[in-house]
């Protein structure tokens, strides 16, 4: 069982990212942790964290019955992690921005991008790792939503 959170990969979490993505599966819970992330009325979330761009890319050619690639292990250490946001069908609560409250303390995304289907926002793995809880804001231009996530929950992340 996973129970290490979002790091930065190392050979350990990227030899572990493989073998998830052997699995294949429908949606395997190793691939797909983050379904139903802060649920609510105005925006979907989904994470990209270096896990998930190993396991992701060898779950993809198991599943079109492809022999399970070797991911480049150098992109996997220059990838940060991104959350992105996209509104729900109907929504007219534009993301407008996204802060992580740790400790007390704001943690502001590296950097983001936004349209008019959402937005990207890049962080470095400290914003998520699992020392203590973390609360996600969702700044809409309607209203600002937020979202507690527990540090056992976090600890599952990957």
């Amino acid at each position: 069982m996973w129970d290490k959170g979002i790091q930065p990969i190392s050979r350990d979490s990227y030899w572990n990212a493989v073998e998830c993505g052997k699995q294949g599966g429908e949606r395997p819970l190793c691939v797909f942790y983050d379904a139903g992330l802060c649920k609510n009325d105005d925006f979907t979330l989904a994470l990209f964290t270096p896990y998930k761009m190993v396991a992701y890319e060898v779950w993809q050619a198991v599943r079109q019955h492809r022999d399970a690639p070797t991911p480049s292990y150098a992109e996997a250490q220059r990838t940060r992690i991104t959350l992105g946001v996209t509104p729900v069908k109907g929504s007219k609560n534009a993301i407008t921005a996204i802060n992580i409250r740790r400790g007390g303390r704001l943690v502001q995304p590296a950097t983001q991008s936004l349209d008019a289907n959402g937005g990207r926002f890049i962080f470095d793995a400290s914003a998520f790792a699992p020392t203590g809880n973390m609360t996600i804001e969702l700044v809409g231009r309607v209203k600002t939503l937020t979202c507690l996530i527990e540090k056992p929950v976090l600890t599952m992340f990957r």
